[in-house]
């Protein structure tokens, strides 16, 4: 019999000692997503009263919903998505609190000071981790996620450039992930920070949810999506395994 560690591993991850949260919000026509894209589209193929099963074709953007982005989706040179490998879907799950400063401000950045305050409490973020920005912006109804002013101008928190910069070079991190549809704040032009991580040849996943009931350190998280042939992103199945409290 071979080696059986791992089976282990699983069972006391399984046992009540570690809880497992889903950080994906539901896919279907509802889903909280960028407001370029349309939302999902099913056709049913196939029903029960015609055949012995049901089968449904979805119609969706790659970026919709809970999604990661890959390097290809801003650079032409950059990784597709059956390129990126099996083990950079598990990360340390750091889990950066901003409620507090984008219920105050809902075009707030996450800057650099920011994240050394949260590292003076929960200690220096480790190599090779992935970052979630927690907005609690997954709270909000999906209609209410663009914020839109009267002229029509969307406003929801994000990522400043330099902290990311600063993340990439200071901390070596592998990933960010945040609540909203975007990493940068819908009141800056462009896509910076989007842009940045993405030629660092790192992972970015946006509309995550459920943030709040991870901790700030001890969890692990999991961003599985399929092995798509030149892909530059596609809805994610994101979940955390974390100590139990």
């Amino acid at each position: 019999m071979g080696d059986t560690a791992l089976w282990t591993m699983l069972k006391e991850m399984k046992s009540p000692k570690y809880r497992w949260v889903d950080l994906t919000h539901e896919l279907s026509p509802d889903t909280p997503h960028w407001y370029g894209f349309q939302p999902l589209g099913i056709r049913t193929l196939f029903d029960f009263d015609q055949a012995p099963m049901k089968v449904f074709e979805y119609t969706v953007p790659g970026q919709y919903g809970t999604h990661v982005d890959v390097p290809s989706h801003f650079h032409r040179d950059g990784r597709s998505a059956e390129q990126i490998r099996v083990d950079e879907f598990a990360y340390p799950l750091c889990v950066i609190d901003m409620s507090a400063k984008c219920a105050a401000d809902c075009d707030c950045a996450m800057v650099v000071d920011d994240v050394l305050a949260w590292e003076k409490v929960h200690g220096k973020v480790p190599e090779g981790a992935f970052v979630a920005l927690r907005s609690d912006w997954h709270k909000r109804p999906a209609k209410e996620f663009d914020n839109k002013d009267a002229e029509g101008n969307a406003h929801y928190p994000g990522w400043d450039l330099d902290t990311v910069k600063w993340l990439c070079a200071e901390r070596s991190i592998g990933a960010i992930g945040h609540e909203t549809p975007d990493p940068d704040p819908a009141c800056r032009p462009g896509f910076a920070a989007e842009d940045y991580i993405l030629s660092q040849d790192k992972l970015n996943v946006e509309l995550l949810c459920n943030l709040d009931k991870v901790p700030p350190t001890g969890a692990i998280i999991f961003c599985t999506f399929p092995r798509l042939k030149d892909g530059t992103g596609f809805p994610a199945r994101c979940f955390a395994i974390c100590p139990a409290e």
